[in-house]
C-alpha cells in the first residue's frame, strides 16, 4: 500500500479550508459571504462570450501567455486610459482567479513582517 510522504504529512492545512467554518457560520447568521476562491460568479455571462465558446473549433487548446492574452491586456489599458490611469498592456497581469490576483496584489505592496 502506498504511503504519503513525510513532506506530504507535514503539509499545512489549506488556509481557505480553515476559513470555511467561519463562512458557514456567517451564512447561518444571515450574512452574505463572497467566496473568492471557488470561481462561482454571480453575474450572467455575456451572450457574446457564450457564442464564442459555442463557435470555438480548435483541436488543441494551448495555454495562454502567462501574463494573459495581449489583446485583452491592450483593451484593459485603453479602458484605464479613459479613466486617466496611464498603464500599458505590459504592466497588466491577468490572474487565473480572484485568489491569485489578490495574492499578486498583496505581494506587490507588502514585505514580510
Amino acid at each position: 500500500m502506498p504511503k504519503i510522504s513525510i513532506k506530504g504529512r507535514q503539509m499545512p492545512e489549506s488556509p481557505i479550508r480553515k476559513l470555511v467554518p467561519y463562512a458557514e457560520a456567517a451564512k447561518k447568521r444571515g450574512m452574505k459571504v463572497y467566496h473568492l476562491n471557488i470561481g462561482q460568479p454571480d453575474i450572467h455571462t455575456p451572450e457574446v462570450a457564450l457564442q464564442a465558446v459555442r463557435d470555438f473549433d480548435l483541436k488543441v487548446v494551448e495555454y495562454s501567455h502567462s501574463a494573459g492574452i495581449l489583446s485583452y491586456r491592450e483593451k484593459l489599458a485603453k479602458y484605464y486610459e479613459k479613466h486617466n490611469i496611464h498603464i500599458t498592456a505590459e504592466e497588466i497581469i491577468i490572474g487565473a482567479g480572484a485568489s491569485e490576483a489578490l495574492l499578486f496584489a498583496f505581494q506587490s505592496i507588502m514585505d514580510p513582517g
